[in-house]
C-alpha cells in the first residue's frame, strides 16, 4: 500500500470496522488475552480519547468468537478455542446527562434490547432486577458465562459533578445498578469496565468490591496509548513524511513527537505512552499542533480551580503528593488533583520510593500549554481566540528590545478584569503574571519563579537577558532596588547578551501595573 494511502483509524472505535476495513492498528491483543484469561471483573481509568472504548470493543470482537478479525495479530498464537459468549455492552459515552431521566433512558433503551434476545420475567420492574434476570437468563440459553462490557462508566457523574443534587440521584441508581454484577458473579465468565475517575471510594461500587482495579498495575500501563517503540515501529512512513514536511530529520522528528504528545505514566515504573488521539491527527494533516486538548475539555476543572482558589502555579510546575492525594474519587475544593490527574491533565513524572510521594505534572508540551491557553480568559478578559496572537507579540516585543510596548500589552490582559473580581486575592494577579511568562516559554527561553530568592521572570533573547520583578502595591524603584540586593542578575554575569532590568509596580486598588522602570 502506497505509504501516503495507508488508512489512519481517527474516530474509529470498531474494532471489526477497523480490521475489515484495513486500519493501521497498534497490536495490544496478548495484554488483552492476558486479562481475559487469568480473571474475571477488572476495571481500568484512563484520561478522555486514549482507546477505551476501542479496547472495549476488542473484548467484544474476542468474546463473540471472531477469530477471522484478529489474524496476524498476537492473539492468534494464544487463543485455541474461540468460544461465543452473549455480550452485554453499555455505552454511556454518547448520552448528555443534564436531567434526571437522562440516564434512566439509556439504561431502558440497553434493557430492552436485551429484554428482546433473552427475554423478561414478571416481577422484574427495575433496572437492578432487569439486568440481574437478563444475565441469568442468557446463561441459562447459552450454556456460557455472559460477559458484560460497560464503557465509561462515571460519564454521568462527571457531567454534573458540581451538581450536588444530580450526583446523589445517579449515584442511587448507578449503585444498585452495578450492584448486579456481584450478586450475578456465578452467571459471569468476564466483566470489564472502563472510566476516567478510579473507583475505589465511589459509593457507586460499594457493593462492587471485587474488581480488580489495573488502572496502575505495571503489567497493564502499556494497555491504552502507543510507547515510542510502537510508534516508530507502527508509523515509520508517517514519521518520515511528517519530517520532510515541516524540515526536521527522523529523530528530530521523534523528539519533537515526545516533547509534544508523550509523557502520560500510569506507574512510576511504567514507559510514557503517546496520546493515540494526537498521534493519529499529527499524521492526518502532517502538522503539529494541539489535537487533545480542544476535545471537550471540561468548565468544571476552571470552576473546580476558582473555587479552591488552588495554586495554579503547583499544578504547572508540578506538586509531591502521596497516593491517595490524587487517585480517589472526591470533588473536593480543598484538593482538586484527584480530577485533575483522573482526566489526563496531570501524569506520575516520579516516585520517591522511600516517602511514598508520587511527583504529579503535566504529560507533554500540548496538554501544558493548551491548558494555560485554555485558562488564560477565566482570569482575564482576553478572548481564548487572541491568547496566543497575544503571546506571540509579548515575544517580539521583547526580541526587538521594546520594553514599552511589552507592558501596554501586559495592562491590557488586566485592564477587562470585571469589577466583582476586585477583591481578588495577590494571587489572581500574580497567576496572570505566571501564565504570560509560561506560554511565552513556547517560543523563547522564558522562565517564571515563585520561589524566594529568585527573580519573578526571566526572559533571554538572543541580543538581551531581561529579569523582570514585580511589586504589589510596592513601587517600581522598590522592584528594581530588589534585583540589585538579591542577586537577581549574578547568575547571567558572565553571559555576552545584554542585561536588562524591569522593575513593576502592581496597584491592587487600580487593578493594573501602575508604575514601571528600566535598567540596564
Amino acid at each position: 500500500m502506497n505509504k501516503l494511502l495507508r488508512k489512519l483509524p481517527i474516530g474509529i472505535q470498531s474494532f471489526k470496522d477497523l480490521r475489515e476495513e484495513g486500519y493501521l492498528y497498534v497490536d495490544k491483543t496478548a495484554l488483552m488475552w492476558q486479562i481475559a484469561n487469568t480473571g474475571k471483573p477488572y476495571f481500568l481509568s484512563r484520561p478522555r480519547r486514549f482507546g477505551k472504548s476501542l479496547l472495549i470493543s476488542t473484548f467484544e470482537a474476542y468474546f463473540q468468537g471472531r477469530k477471522d478479525l484478529f489474524e496476524g495479530l498476537a492473539i492468534e498464537k494464544l487463543e485455541t478455542e474461540w468460544n461465543k459468549h452473549a455480550i452485554l455492552h453499555l455505552d454511556l459515552n454518547a448520552e448528555k446527562y443534564d436531567a434526571p431521566e437522562r440516564l434512566g433512558m439509556i439504561l431502558e433503551f440497553h434493557l430492552v434490547q436485551w429484554e428482546k434476545l433473552y427475554g423478561k420475567d414478571e416481577g422484574e420492574d427495575s433496572y437492578s432486577t432487569r439486568f440481574s434476570g437478563i444475565i441469568r437468563r442468557a446463561y441459562e440459553q447459552t450454556g456460557r458465562g455472559v460477559v458484560v462490557l460497560i464503557d465509561e462508566y462515571d460519564k454521568p457523574l462527571l457531567q454534573v459533578i458540581l451538581d450536588e443534587e444530580l450526583t446523589e440521584a445517579y449515584k442511587k441508581t448507578l449503585k444498585a445498578f452495578y450492584g448486579v454484577l456481584k450478586s450475578a458473579d456465578q452467571y459471569l465468565r468476564f466483566v470489564f469496565l472502563t472510566g476516567v475517575t478510579k473507583f475505589a471510594q465511589v459509593s457507586v461500587f460499594s457493593d462492587l468490591n471485587q474488581l480488580n482495579d489495573i488502572s496502575m498495575k505495571p503489567q497493564y500501563a502499556e494497555l491504552c496509548g502507543i510507547t515510542k517503540k510502537e510508534l516508530i515501529e507502527v508509523f515509520t512512513p508517517e514519521l518520515e513524511e511528517l519530517g520532510k514536511r515541516n524540515g526536521l530529520t527522523f529523530d528530530e522528528t521523534v523528539d519533537k513527537m515526545t516533547a509534544s504528545y508523550d509523557g502520560y505514566h500510569f506507574h512510576p515504573q511504567g514507559r510514557g505512552m503517546f496520546n493515540p488521539f494526537s498521534v493519529l491527527n499529527v499524521f492526518d494533516g502532517y502538522e503539529f499542533g494541539y489535537y487533545w486538548f480542544p476535545t471537550g475539555t471540561p468548565t468544571y476543572l476552571v470552576d473546580l480551580l476558582k473555587q479552591s482558589d488552588y495554586d495554579l502555579r503547583l499544578l504547572i510546575d508540578g506538586v509531591q503528593v502521596g497516593a491517595r492525594a490524587f487517585s480517589e474519587y472526591r470533588v473536593d475544593v480543598r484538593n482538586p488533583l484527584p480530577v485533575f490527574y483522573q482526566s489526563g491533565y496531570l501524569t506520575i513524572k516520579g516516585y520517591e520510593e522511600k516517602f511514598k510521594l508520587y511527583t504529579l505534572k503535566f504529560p507533554n508540551d500540548e496538554v501544558k500549554y493548551g491548558f494555560m491557553e485554555f485558562l488564560m480568559p477565566f482570569y482575564t478578559e482576553v478572548p481564548d481566540e487572541e491568547t496566543e496572537f497575544h503571546i506571540s507579540h509579548f515575544v517580539k516585543e521583547l526580541q526587538a528590545g521594546d520594553v514599552p510596548s511589552f507592558i501596554e500589552r501586559l495592562k491590557a490582559f488586566f485592564a477587562g478584569i470585571p469589577y466583582e473580581l476586585s477583591d481578588r486575592t495577590e494571587r489572581h494577579y500574580q497567576v496572570i503574571f505566571y501564565l504570560v511568562f509560561k506560554l511565552m516559554g513556547q517560543f523563547t527561553d522564558a522562565e517564571v519563579h515563585s520561589a524566594k530568592g529568585r527573580a519573578d521572570a526571566v526572559v533571554k533573547t538572543k541580543d538581551c537577558i531581561y529579569v523582570f520583578e514585580f511589586k504589589l502595591n510596592g513601587s517600581a524603584e522598590e522592584a528594581l532596588r530588589q534585583i540589585d540586593e538579591k542577586g537577581y542578575m549574578e547568575p547571567y554575569a558572565m553571559d555576552p547578551r545584554k542585561k536588562v532590568k524591569v522593575g513593576v509596580d502592581f496597584s491592587k486598588e487600580e487593578r493594573n501595573i501602575n508604575n514601571y522602570l528600566v535598567e540596564e
